[in-house]
């Protein structure tokens, strides 16, 4: 077990449950302080490779994922893994991927799935979850 985000720190989204994760825009610098110990990204093609345990999800921009049983794979194990270690979920510009998948961590950490957009825009970016499908993603996510 290693120590979670500052709750403070930039991107950083707190779920009701208290667990920390940050989210990011991969086109952007790897902000200053630790770096995560486990990331998600959710990319249109396979990622550089990064010094630390990484996982992609390929999900074209403004889309859904390619796979969502992947995904929800994935996405559970970031927010199990959230619990104790610092998770970053990240995307090319860091809203409307990445404020999908944190909307359906959200609804895994008990927030009602009609309510996670919300949420996720009010604590973490208030452009994340672009298009009208992937608000319908997360309105329908069961984890």
């Amino acid at each position: 077990m290693t120590e979670t985000w500052n709750a403070t720190d930039s991107g950083v989204l707190r779920l009701p449950s208290g667990r920390l994760v940050r989210g990011r825009g991969l086109r952007r610098p790897l902000p200053a302080g630790p770096p995560p110990t486990y990331a998600v990204h959710l990319l249109g093609k396979r990622p550089p490779e990064v010094p630390w345990e990484a996982e992609w999800i390929r999900w074209p921009d403004f889309r859904l994922p390619a796979d969502r049983a992947h995904a929800l794979t994935v996405l559970r194990e970031a927010w199990e893994r959230a619990a104790g270690e610092r998770v970053e979920i990240a995307c090319g510009g860091g809203r409307g991927r990445t404020g999908t998948a944190l909307a359906c961590l959200a609804v895994l950490d008990g927030v009602p799935a009609d309510r996670a957009v919300e949420f996720v825009r009010r604590e973490y970016d208030r452009h994340a979850v672009e298009t009208p499908w992937q608000k319908r993603y997360v309105r329908r996510f069961t984890g």
